[in-house]
């Protein structure tokens, strides 16, 4: 294959990455022009989304690099969430003094190596995109610098997410000793009947690392602090698309190089899942700071999406897919919220300055209240079809036992979306709501009306779509 042919299969990342480095060396001449940049780097995203919506499949760089229905549904979902951070972040930390170019710089640099993961053909590339979209992160976290909390969540993430990526690669070095190739369709006929004691604990290695990066217990520690001190908007960014592509490398690396090791896996991802939604559960019940609250949730939730990861089907990894879109809209909607309430210039950040928010932004509350029934999964709202998805890939896979855990999770979980509204909807305000930006408003209305019946709709093409994308793994 010539390199032509190579390049025609990775033109969203080609963009990004020439979008990236073109914004960087205007911000360092103009740093002023952070609007600018902003502005280009909303339309170098939806750009990549375009590309990766009419991109040929196929392989390209030896198998390093895969085009396939998969990989497209992800980098379109990853480059339009990253856009909308650029306009909900951006401004925030105007208002505070944090005129800074490189924001929109690196979270195009952040949506490059998602990208790769998604799109992942070897440890190799794996590996590459894992730490591009990592580092970044660890920058955005502390982006705040005159913030000590966020400073300290730049650290935290940065030492834990060191320590994570070391397994990551142990797992995948013993991987490539034990499979004598780093391609994933090699390691598949190594696995094929089942994998060796190398390659099992290689896999396990694997797991942990990619597991870090979902949020997914007992791999959870950094995630409630780091939510609870780093910025706003982009904890919005962090709980949405970085876990949609931490979860398609999942997907990819279970179903294209250890399909034949489904049993074996099966039973840590089952482990994984059932900790996660216990852990997320019962540790939400004492938060009062709504970002930590949040941590937890996502835990929670991402414990839904690996045990329909988990049934090991086809229909699984779909469930999977539906799952983590619908809640990219969830979370993303209330950290707007979140960034757009403030009292005499205070972030309201915990459950009691929620306090009679209905009488002062009807709006906004409204919003909230869908968001949080919508992932405690009450119906009619989207979580509700999403976890009616992930459950009945479970139940059809056999993993009766899980499903039913995963549902008394719910149930339990449910008690502090339901204080949340409480305090929403009938307790006394303290005081007056400072008038929100038009932006996170707009982005946290725009997102309640995804959650709210209007999903019904969506499903009908978000479903087929989730389906398509399913079945380029190749599991049955």
């Amino acid at each position: 294959m010539t390199l032509s042919q190579d390049l025609a299969y990775a033109y969203p990342e080609i963009v990004l990455a020439l979008g990236a480095l073109t914004l960087l060396v205007v911000g360092a001449f103009a740093p002023k022009q952070t609007a600018l940049v902003g502005g280009a780097a909303v339309l170098v995203l939806l750009a990549a989304a375009y590309a990766s919506a009419t991109q040929p499949f196929g392989t390209a760089f030896a198998g390093g690099l895969i085009s396939d229905a998969g990989a497209t549904f992800a980098k379109v979902a990853i480059y339009l969430a990253s856009a909308v951070a650029i306009p909900l972040g951006q401004p925030w930390f105007a208002r505070r003094g944090v005129r800074s170019f490189e924001f929109p710089v690196l979270i195009l640099l952040a949506a490059l190596g998602m990208g790769m993961m998604a799109s992942s053909g070897d440890l190799i590339s794996l590996y590459v995109g894992v730490e591009l979209h990592s580092l970044a992160l660890y920058v955005l976290a502390a982006m705040h610098r005159d913030n000590a909390k966020a400073s300290e969540a730049g650290l935290k993430y940065f030492v834990l997410g060191a320590l994570s990526s070391g397994l990551l690669l142990y797992g995948a070095s013993l991987i490539y000793g034990f499979a004598g190739s780093t391609l994933f369709p090699e390691i598949a006929k190594a696995a094929a009947g089942g994998a060796n004691t190398g390659l099992l604990f290689g896999l396990v290695f694997l797991i942990c690392g990619i597991a870090f990066k979902v949020s997914a217990a007992p791999f959870h520690m950094w995630t409630p602090d780091v939510y609870e001190g780093a910025p706003t908007p982009v904890v919005a960014f962090f709980a949405a698309a970085p876990k949609l592509a931490a979860m398609v490398l999942f997907a990819r690396v279970l179903a294209n190089a250890f399909a034949g090791a489904s049993e074996q896996w099966q039973q840590v991802l089952v482990a994984i899942a059932l900790i996660s939604v216990a852990v997320g559960a019962f540790a939400g019940l004492v938060q009062k700071n709504l970002k930590r609250l949040w941590a937890y949730s996502s835990i929670a939730n991402i414990g839904y999406a690996v045990l329909g990861l988990a049934s090991g089907t086809s229909e699984g990894v779909q469930a999977m897919l539906v799952f983590m879109i619908l809640y990219m809209i969830d979370v993303t909607g209330f950290f707007a919220c979140l960034a757009a309430l403030s009292r005499q210039g205070r972030a309201m950040e915990t459950i009691d300055d929620m306090a009679g928010l209905i009488k002062e932004k009807p709006a906004i509350a409204m919003a909230m209240t869908v968001f949080s029934l919508s992932a405690l999964g009450l119906p009619p709202f989207s979580g509700f079809f999403a976890k009616v998805f992930v459950f009945k890939a479970a139940l059809d896979a056999g993993l009766w036992g899980p499903a039913v855990a995963g549902l008394v999770g719910s149930v339990v979980a449910a008690f502090y979306y339901l204080r949340l509204i409480k305090a929403i909807w009938f307790d006394g305000s303290p005081g007056a709501v400072d008038k929100p930006p038009v932006e996170a408003n707009a982005i946290a209305l725009v997102a309640a009306l995804f959650a709210f019946p209007v999903v019904i709709v969506a499903l009908g093409w978000l479903s087929p779509a989730a389906e398509r994308a399913a079945q380029a793994f190749g599991l049955v």
